[in-house]
This record gives C-alpha cells, structure tokens and sequence, in this order.
C-alpha cells in the first residue's frame, strides 16, 4: 500500500513540475513575440520620419512612398508568426527601394537627418533579427519539450500544441549575387 502511495504521489510529482515548466516556456514564447513586436513597432515608427526626408529630395518618386506607407500598414495589422514575417518581408523590400532611390540623390545621403534615421534602422534591423532568433530558441525549447517521452503523452492531455517558428520566405532564402563592377 505504502510503495503505491509512493509512485501516486511521484506521478502527481512529475505531472506537476511538466505542467509548470510546459506553462512558463509557454510564456516565455509569447514574450518573445512581445518583443518581435516591439522591434517592429520600433522600426514602423521610424518609418516616417525616414519618408519625410527623403521626400525632401525626391518628390517624384511617389510610388515608393505609397509602396512604403502601405507595407508599413500591412506590418502595423500583422497578426500570428507567418503573417507578421510576411509584412516584415514585404516592409523590408521596400524599404531596399526606398534606400535605392536615396543613393541618387547625393545630397540626401550627406544629410545628418538621413544619416541618422539610417543608422536607427540599421539598428533596429539587428534588433529585429536578435528577437526573431530568440523567439525560434524559445519556440524549439517549448517544440522539444513536448515531444519527448513522457512528456509527449502528458501534454497532448493537456492541450499543450506546437507553436509557429518565425520562418524566413522564400526570397529571403534565395543567394545573394555580389558583383563589383
């Protein structure tokens, strides 16, 4: 009687600390994507302020500026993993156009304005890049967890689900072709 008590209690033991460290990587994951969203609020702020000078410069480049504003906006009502990396791609994208026109105006690119809302992206970009990492980390962590045996038979009956890694796209994926001319 006594040694069936002993192996109830080891089991209501071992069920519990699962629970618990099921429940805190769960949260741990979700803060994680906390702070992807802040980098890409971060980032979407800056924006902007980023437009408006190069507007200064460029006045007749308006399809970029809509381009921008509209990628910015997709990334701004993103919701879940795979639709926030796409609005992150797609802002990204035309964020390269925005800097591409920039490069023709050299007056632009001396300017300290732009020089720095340059360098505040720049860092924000590693910043998003930094947070994405550590989502995927937390996200393996939890993915392994409960998949393990026996964890994998007390977290199916507790509901507990794999969660989305923030993938890269397929263009994100593709070689990067550097030519000097």
């Amino acid at each position: 009687m006594l040694i069936l008590l002993v192996v109830i209690v080891l089991i209501v033991l071992f069920i519990w600390g699962l629970y618990n460290s099921l429940v805190t990587l769960k949260v741990r994951v979700k803060e994680a994507m906390s702070q992807i969203d802040v980098q890409l609020k971060r980032r979407a702020d800056l924006i902007p302020n980023l437009v408006e000078t190069v507007k200064g410069y460029a006045k007749h480049e308006k399809t970029i500026f809509e381009d921008v504003a509209n990628a910015r906006a997709a990334l701004m009502g993103a919701q879940g993993p795979k639709e926030k990396a796409a609005a992150d791609n797609l802002l990204s994208g035309t964020l390269k156009s925005l800097f591409a026109i920039a490069e023709n105006y050299p007056d632009l690119k001396a300017a300290d304005n732009f020089q720095q809302l340059q360098k505040e992206l720049s860092d924000t970009e590693d910043k998003v890049a930094y947070a994405r990492q550590f989502y995927n980390n937390v996200v393996m962590e939890f993915n392994t967890k409960i998949v393990m045996f026996p964890n994998v038979v007390v977290a199916n009956m507790l509901g507990f689900k794999a969660e989305e890694f923030y993938e890269a796209t397929e263009e994100e994926r593709k070689k990067v072709d550097i030519k000097f001319d």
